[in-house]
């Protein structure tokens, strides 16, 4: 399927994907400095009367995303530690999937480079947890529970986080691919009234999707970081 991209006037839409990502980290970075700048001078982090940005960050992020991070982790303390990582890859995979439903613009996330990236991150980031909690007693976390065991537990341990990184990129990468192909062939067919119907779709399917990678990096981490093996 062939789709427009506003990078095509400027001959650069084989970068489309690494450009709209740029695209989304400035305008996060701007939008957050403005509500940085709002919360220093309010003092204080005070819901706006009427539907906001502020508002937006404040429910997802603070409301709904600390609330399972912290029963993920079983303290507010861990939750407040990893919130930074954590919520801010929900909000830029978050963004970076909405891009895709904006004409002239691909979801970044609709290429296995921007996933896989993600993924690679996010499997550094756990295992380096891991370590600074256990130390090298993290590497009992691969040899299981029974000695005799060690061998074949090691084995399967090792692939089973090898393929962590690949499983969170891919199931990102081909259902935002899989909903955007969706969404320009039902254009294609009618240009009105069917298309706000699978636009609706998009935006649950970027929400979910962007809470799924977050949600399960959050257990990674937890399971690293866990003393009970």
């Amino acid at each position: 399927m062939d789709h427009f991209s506003w990078f095509t006037l400027i001959n650069m839409l084989e970068h489309d994907h690494m450009l709209g990502a740029v695209l989304v980290l400035m305008m996060l970075t701007a939008l957050g400095l403005v509500l940085r700048g709002k919360f220093a001078s309010d003092g204080a982090v005070v819901p706006d009367s009427n539907v906001s940005f502020n508002n937006f960050f404040q429910i997802i992020g603070l409301d709904f995303l600390f609330d399972i991070f912290e029963n993920i982790f079983g303290s507010r303390e861990k939750a407040i530690k990893y919130f930074p990582l954590l919520a801010g890859s929900f909000f830029f995979i978050l963004f970076l999937n909405l891009l895709g439903i904006v004409p002239g613009f691909l979801p970044p996330t609709g290429s296995l480079n921007t996933t896989l990236a993600f993924g690679i991150i996010i499997f550094v980031a756990y295992n380096y947890y891991g370590f600074k909690e256990h130390g090298i007693g993290y590497l009992k976390h691969f040899a299981g529970p029974v000695l005799f065991l060690a061998p074949l537990m090691i084995i399967i341990e090792v692939i089973s986080h090898l393929v962590r990184p690949l499983s969170l990129s891919l199931r990102l990468f081909m259902n935002i691919t899989g909903d955007h192909m969706v969404l320009g062939v039902f254009t294609n067919l009618l240009h009105i009234i069917l298309p706000a119907i699978f636009v609706g779709l998009g935006i649950f399917v970027s929400f979910l999707q962007a809470f799924i990678f977050t949600v399960l990096s959050a257990i990674y981490i937890a399971l690293a970081e866990a003393h009970s093996h």
